[in-house]
């Protein structure tokens, strides 16, 4: 089974930027999107043999997060975070048979670190619902986590160090998650790579230079890491400031 994750700064943007032919070229079984943006009657990418799940924001061209699936899963969980968070439409939880998956757009610090304190919440009630699903079963976690976890994972790390996505309270409540029962499956795979990016700013350039950041993420249950056959970062695919990742289980 294929499973792919892409923030895609706005699904209708995306759709006019190559969206659908990667869609269709990747043919992934699950493909899960962050910062959709849109209502339903907002766009009319229905591709046939998939199901959608879309879990819009209040506020309309805001935040978002959508699922397509060639699998029809037993249930459906929109939100059930906490009111601040399931407003901005920040979650989808999707269960099958042996696994869990959530994808998930955690909330951005803003630059000024302005959002902090929320942000530290959301990640503390966030943690919280994973481990209770993963008590009844695995967790497959996919999605835009807004955070560089270390130094290997960003370019320039001792000049960002303090700036949002790269603070040690954003760092360590990703350890936290970690070492309550979930592995970075990229990581497992490519423990010492480098250069290895999933967002880049839109600054010119900068993404011709690989100056980026990984900070969209594939985690998985502890136990399940060894159903996971392959990860991938799709380094080449535009459309977005950041690109798709992928796994394979």
């Amino acid at each position: 089974m294929k499973l792919v994750s892409w923030n895609v700064a706005g699904i209708r943007a995306c759709i006019k930027k190559g969206f659908i032919d990667f869609f269709n070229e990747v043919n992934a079984d699950i493909f899960c999107i962050q910062e959709s943006k849109a209502m339903e009657d907002q766009f009319d990418f229905r591709p046939e043999g998939y199901n959608m799940y879309l879990f819009p924001a209040v506020r309309k061209g805001y935040s978002g997060t959508l699922i397509y699936s060639k699998v029809k899963p037993l249930n459906v969980t929109y939100g059930n975070i906490e009111e601040e968070y399931d407003e901005e439409g920040r979650t989808i939880t999707l269960e099958f048979e042996n696994f869990y998956l959530v994808n998930v757009y955690v909330p951005n610090v803003k630059r000024d670190l302005s959002r902090m304190d929320s942000r530290m919440h959301f990640e503390d009630v966030f943690r919280k619902y994973l481990n209770k699903l993963d008590e009844k079963k695995p967790v497959i976690i996919c999605g835009d986590f807004n955070v560089a976890h270390e130094e290997i994972d960003i370019c320039n790390a001792k000049a960002n160090i303090g700036n949002a996505g790269f603070t040690y309270e954003e760092r360590d409540k990703f350890t936290e998650l970690l070492n309550s029962g979930f592995t970075d499956t990229f990581r497992h795979f490519n423990p010492d790579l480098t250069g290895a990016y999933t967002w880049w700013s839109y600054m010119p350039g900068v993404r011709d230079r690989n100056i980026g950041w990984r900070i969209d993420y594939f985690l998985v249950s502890n136990r399940f890491i060894n159903n996971v056959k392959d990860v991938k970062i799709y380094r080449d695919i535009l459309g977005s400031d950041h690109c798709p990742i992928g796994i394979e289980i």
